[in-house]
């Protein structure tokens, strides 16, 4: 199983965000969305051995994760309104320290950062990190920021975790994912070794 998690510093614990203001009312929200989108589509498809956990850190609750799992989504197209629908409705529903499903695939509990680092042992995708092309066995989980960097408390929560990073240059959080799943796909195929 793939998993990514996606800290969203100042994305909405409620429903009550607008669909038509993702970027303003709701927290950038946007950039979690094509997130989703990015670990769950494919052309024609969904990966279904992936997870996306996004940890929500705005107004006006405590931090709530809402995780999309690939293997049981239902009810998802591939645009940012349709994922932030799906998120709406997961936050909207009473929860508690347990995952709760809303929608087919779409699960929400109250709890963030340090509680999923407890539970899963997640990499941390940094411009600074190894390249992951020279990685002989690439980890299956990954955490990564939205558009701020890490606080310095999630810094010192990440502290002696593995760090990779996926070129030199920076990139958006959602095409970060599209990049390091290209590279899981070329290796799990051998499609680089049957070009040569």
């Amino acid at each position: 199983m793939k998993r990514f998690v996606v800290v969203g510093h100042l994305a909405a614990t409620s429903g009550t965000f607008s669909l038509n203001d993702l970027p303003g009312s709701a927290g950038r929200m946007d950039i979690l969305c094509r997130c989703i989108n990015s670990s769950l589509f494919l052309s024609h498809d969904l990966r279904r051995d992936v997870e996306c956990y996004l940890i929500l850190r705005g107004a006006p609750d405590p931090e709530k994760t809402v995780l999309f799992r690939g293997s049981a989504v239902r009810y998802l197209s591939p645009d940012e309104r349709s994922s932030a629908a799906l998120i709406k409705k997961a936050l909207s529903i009473p929860c508690g320290d347990e995952f709760r499903e809303s929608t087919p695939g779409v699960y929400v509990r109250r709890g963030g950062l340090s509680r999923i680092l407890s539970e899963i042992p997640f990499a941390v995708l940094d411009e600074a990190g190894e390249d992951i092309r020279g990685v002989p066995v690439l980890p299956e989980a990954y955490l990564l920021s939205d558009h701020q960097n890490f606080t310095p408390e999630d810094q010192e929560m990440l502290e002696g975790r593995d760090r990779y990073s996926v070129g030199p240059l920076s990139l958006h959080a959602d095409h970060t994912i599209t990049v390091l799943l290209n590279e899981m796909d070329r290796r799990e195929s051998g499609w680089m070794s049957s070009k040569r």
